[in-house]
């Protein structure tokens, strides 16, 4: 969040980023009491140039149309707290600052003058944990309202805070580099720690042995579940805690030697991170670097222009596969180290991941994926099939899959949700459009999640089935479609 003096000012500042041609550019909103009314630009004209109120409109004008302030501001405010990576920064002036929760926020600029209760709520935006992805947050201070910081940090009562009781604020700021020092120490020893059982050489197969399940199938996937989840937040953590030190190391102790030292280890940390992922089928639902930590990553952890290993920065290997066929086995590869077996587990687990989770969708389609998946990687272990022909049957798996359905079905029969039906009421098209019949006739409005609208769906369904039917099965495939 920025805090700008007034609202000519942040409409200079919003101006100032939305023309930057930045990363950050279609990601900012600005948040102000102003409210568009032409009739205030009465009497506005007096040929000394753009008054603030007309500048005030025009920015305005130009950024919201058609659409009103609070509609704006609603979907912004949206963003900024579900969807952070859409919407980085919030320009304010007096709204937000107090009351307003969004545990994403991470740093307030202050370019206002505040003092004691403002302030206190002002900093308070950011003070609010974030999961395992954030343990504070920054208030930069553009006003020098904490005048000496060092004092402020020692004596909280002191400038700033001179309307508070010491108890009141105690803690509330600490020195950025002392906390980037001892964050950066500990999310080292918390690495480490995580990678100290693993077996000796700690190379990729006993890697894959401790934090993935090879095969789909073991009896430690629950723990090794917990595992991957530690490793991914410790490493996160780790790469955040070297990028706060890495943008003044002196500030926080350390030399040139030191960093790069923590930077290999990070690095490490990192691929690590990266190949476990993909062999687990855990990235297959996003991109492998989220877009912040993709640009943490390029401008404090990479020292050397890198090379483009895979195409898997932007796409996950379930789609690689599916564009690819077996071409997608080289970006997998180097990925997950190269070797077949990785790279053909890596995978397997993705695919059977995609199937699991579309498995509601239409079940018994679904099942059928499973036996052929289960088929496949039998011959592959039994050396039945080479492996050029392993990835293209695979492959053509994936397309079935990510489709959701089989090629051929009768007339009439031609949605995914008339397809879903027809799959799981035993190839009975006549049934199939009796239900889906039924159903966009009578479905109201909204009746997901809603019991007494939920109750009319499934007498509906119930009222089109054959009396041996499942309903409540067939309900919560219906219940899964998009179209109904």
């Amino acid at each position: 969040m920025l805090v700008a003096g007034s609202i000519p000012e942040a409409c200079k500042f919003f101006e100032i980023f939305r023309n930057s041609g930045s990363a950050i550019a279609d990601k900012c909103a600005i948040v102000t009491s102003y409210k568009r009314n032409a009739s205030e630009l009465t009497g506005e004209e007096a040929g000394l140039g753009e008054t603030d109120k007309q500048y005030v409109y025009k920015v305005y004008d130009a950024l919201l149309g058609d659409q009103d302030e609070e509609e704006y501001e609603k979907e912004a405010l949206r963003k900024f707290r579900k969807e952070p990576a859409q919407m980085k920064l919030l320009i304010v002036v007096s709204r937000l600052l107090t009351g307003f929760d969004a545990p994403a926020a991470t740093y307030i600029y202050i370019d206002k003058q505040m003092r004691d209760h403002g302030l206190f709520q002002a900093i308070c935006r950011v003070n609010r944990l974030d999961g395992d992805d954030k343990e504070f947050g920054y208030v930069v201070d553009y006003k020098d309202l904490f005048k000496n910081i060092e004092n402020a940090v020692d004596d909280y009562t002191s400038e700033a805070f001179d309307g508070f009781e010491q108890a009141d604020v105690e803690g509330l700021i600490s020195d950025r580099a002392d906390k980037a020092s001892d964050d950066l120490v500990g999310s080292k020893e918390a690495w480490l720690a995580l990678m100290e059982p693993v077996e000796h050489p700690k190379g990729d197969e006993e890697v894959y042995a401790y934090f993935s399940s090879p095969h789909g199938i073991d009896l430690e996937a629950e723990e090794k579940a917990r595992r991957r989840q530690a490793l991914y937040k410790i490493a996160g953590r780790f790469a955040r805690a070297f990028a706060s030190v890495a943008e003044d190391p002196a500030a926080s102790g350390f030399n040139d030697l030191q960093m790069a030292e923590y930077r290999n280890e990070v690095e490490r940390a990192l691929n690590i991170r990266n190949a476990v992922r993909l062999h687990s089928g855990d990235a297959v639902d996003f991109k492998l670097f989220e877009p912040a930590m993709r640009h943490l990553i390029d401008t404090y952890i990479k020292a050397d222009d890198s090379e483009v290993v895979s195409d898997l920065d932007d796409i996950s290997l379930i789609d690689l596969v599916a564009s690819k066929g077996a071409e997608a086995a080289d970006a997998a590869g180097k990925a997950v180290s190269g070797k077949k077996e990785n790279v053909a587990e890596a995978i397997e687990n993705n695919v059977r991941k995609l199937i699991i989770d579309e498995t509601p969708v239409n079940p018994k389609f679904y099942e059928k994926m499973s036996e052929l998946l289960a088929d496949l990687v039998k011959q592959r272990h039994d050396e039945a099939i080479e492996y050029a022909v392993y990835l293209e049957r695979i492959a053509e798996l994936v397309r079935q899959a990510k489709q959701g359905h089989a090629e051929a079905y009768p007339d009439g029969i031609t949605t995914p949700g008339q397809k879903a039906l027809y799959d799981n009421l035993g190839g009975d098209a006549t049934v199939a459009r009796a239900v889906d019949n039924a159903l966009r006739a009578n479905a109201p409005d909204g009746w997901r999640d809603n019991r007494m609208k939920e109750r009319l769906v499934k007498r509906c369904i119930r009222e089109a089935l054959p009396a041996n039917a499942k309903p409540d099965v067939i309900f919560e495939i219906v219940k899964a479609q998009h179209e109904y």
